[in-house]
């Protein structure tokens, strides 16, 4: 493999010429206190830094930096830390899936409009994971993926807490009337105790696994937790190792391929991972030029066991998924699964990298011969009722539900949802059928993680802790039960969502992958005839923006314009 020289280097277009916009460059690094021999003929990397005061799962992304630009210097490289987005799970409103493109439109941008050679992305949370990538593999330069890694586990009354599975669970309780006030603080003050995402294989634990199966990190980097000394070597790692895939010129389109893609879709399934894991891959497959639809999801999750034994479709945490093996110790295990010449981040094919990789705890990471389930942990539905297709996470469901069919109970927004859910007087039953309509990219806006509709309390108090709710939002990665999500198309765009009326029966049928709403065609078309599309939520700004070019559930929820086309020009240097 040829190797760039310093005159190759994309930085050396603005700092290497010998004239006056060059002379303008250099004198404002040495504005900083940096020399010529800091920088001239260097590597210089971008450290895209997804910290902030609210960002509470990044709250170590400033120390993490620094062990990040140790590396680079190490290596002798030049870096530079750019700040973007912090998108936080747990604050912005209306969702925080409304601003994944946001971060995606940013990454790809200060890439393109700075001096930079390669680029370490810093995310964890959520969608920072899938908007950072999306940005780099649009851009298209040497980029590699650190994890904020997942915080230690939550303790209460001698229990282990996990983040979000066990909040709904005993919230449950709680509107049950079996669990007290004094204890509900005790489990807030003991649920969240250190920096790092959700402990649980929820939505940031599955992507930055899939970062990394995709070839994007550093073998077993997305398994570490947060406060581990193994994590800030890590960090260091990274700094030293995106130094050489710049001389090397490795870059995301040079690992990136229809079997890489295969490989994260296959990791997912045997993970047990979040349903949001779908949307994700959909972007980021439609930025790699890749083409990828729902269908093949459900073929590899029907091929492949669950066999990661973690909250909330199993019983352990992420810290001991980690001292168990990590992801190598499962690629490992599902590796006749994988296509394993696949290349990575770290310069080595993906069979390289698990060479070494062992399962020290078999109960936390089981065998294709022993799994968790059978299957893999999501499955997709078609029907008259979501005819581009709907998710389901049937390893968090109660098998029972998994057949079913049921009277709709429905509820035309989330704030009627809230006004009614525990009326004494709701026409409700364990039987029923929960739809929440206008909830999903457009219509929430911003397809929120409203899909685990709570259950009323008067069920509540009868004992029932799982019905099928359906609806066009999205599920935190945590939750569980009988939720078909992201239906599509959605409700508010005129879906036949919309059209479900109180008493409709619908049929949810997984083994068969099957949703249906049990209504004639003859009387969908007269409600459809009948029905009139809500106001625009927004007139200006990123809303607009948004609200005019956003794709549906089953194309990923990117933005019509970012998808793979004619490469974007390079800025000219004047």
């Amino acid at each position: 493999m040829s190797r760039k020289t310093p005159a190759q280097l994309r930085s050396n277009l603005w700092f290497g010429a010998n004239d006056l916009r060059s002379f303008g460059h250099r004198s404002r690094a040495k504005q900083m206190g940096y020399a010529n021999e800091d920088f001239l003929g260097k590597p210089m990397i971008a450290i895209i830094n997804t910290w902030s005061d609210l960002a509470t799962c990044h709250s170590h992304f400033r120390e993490r930096a620094e062990e990040v630009k140790r590396g680079v210097w190490q290596a002798g490289g030049f870096p530079v830390e750019l700040p973007a987005m912090a998108i936080t799970e747990t604050y912005m409103k209306p969702s925080p899936m409304m601003y994944r493109n946001f971060l995606a439109m940013e990454t790809e941008e200060l890439l393109r409009s700075q001096p930079v050679d390669g680029v370490v992305l810093m995310g964890g949370c959520d969608k920072t994971t899938p908007g950072l990538l999306m940005g780099a593999i649009s851009m298209n330069v040497p980029a590699i993926y650190l994890p904020a890694g997942p915080m230690l586990r939550g303790n209460w009354n001698g229990q282990v807490l996990g983040s979000g599975t066990d909040v709904w669970k005993y919230w449950a309780e709680k509107c049950a009337g079996n669990i007290s006030d004094c204890d509900w603080t005790e489990m807030e003050d003991g649920i969240a105790r250190s920096p790092g995402h959700c402990m649980t294989m929820g939505t940031a634990s599955t992507m930055t696994a899939i970062a990394e199966t995709l070839g994007f990190s550093l073998p077993g980097a997305s398994s570490i937790p947060a406060v581990d000394a193994n994590h800030s070597r890590m960090a260091s790692q990274c700094g030293r190792r995106i130094v050489e895939m710049v001389w090397e010129d490795l870059k995301p389109s040079d690992f990136l391929n229809a079997d890489s893609f295969d490989n994260a879709i296959t990791a997912d399934m045997a993970i047990g991972g979040s349903t949001n894991a779908i949307i994700h891959l959909l972007a980021l497959a439609g930025r790699a030029g890749i083409k990828l639809d729902l269908r093949r999801f459900d073929e590899i999750s029907q091929r492949t066991p669950m066999i990661a034994n973690l909250r909330p479709s199993g019983q352990f945490l992420m810290e001991d998924f980690y001292y168990a093996g990590g992801l190598p110790g499962l690629l490992k295990q599902i590796s006749p699964l994988l296509k394993l010449d696949c290349l990575t981040v770290s310069g080595k094919t993906l069979g390289d990298n698990l060479a070494a990789a062992r399962v020290s705890k078999p109960e936390v990471i089981q065998t294709l011969e022993s799994p968790v389930c059978a299957s893999g942990g999501t499955a997709i539905l078609y029907g008259n009722l979501a005819p581009a297709g709907a998710v389901i996470k049937p390893t968090a469901a109660e098998p029972g539900l998994l057949q079913h069919t049921g009277p709709a109970v429905v509820f035309k927004d989330y704030n009627d949802m809230a006004a009614r859910i525990d009326d004494e007087g709701l026409e409700v039953t364990q039987s029923s059928v929960l739809v929440l309509q206008n909830s999903g990219p457009l219509g929430g806006p911003g397809m929120p993680e409203w899909g685990m509709l709570p259950i009323p309390k008067k069920l509540l108090r009868e004992g029932v802790r799982d019905m099928v709710r359906i609806s066009d939002a999205r599920m935190s990665g945590t939750s569980y039960g009988a939720c078909v999500l992201h239906v599509a198309p959605e409700s508010y765009i005129g879906g036949p969502l919309a059209f479900v009326r109180d008493g409709d029966l619908i049929e949810l049928d997984v083994a068969n992958r099957r949703l249906h709403l049990q209504v004639s065609n003859e009387e969908l078309n007269q409600r459809r005839a009948t029905w009139q599309a809500p106001a625009p939520r927004y007139t200006r700004g990123f809303g607009a923006l948004f609200a005019a070019h956003v794709t549906q559930a089953d194309l990923g929820c990117d933005f019509d314009f970012l998808h793979a086309g004619a490469a974007t020009p390079e800025p000219e240097i004047h």
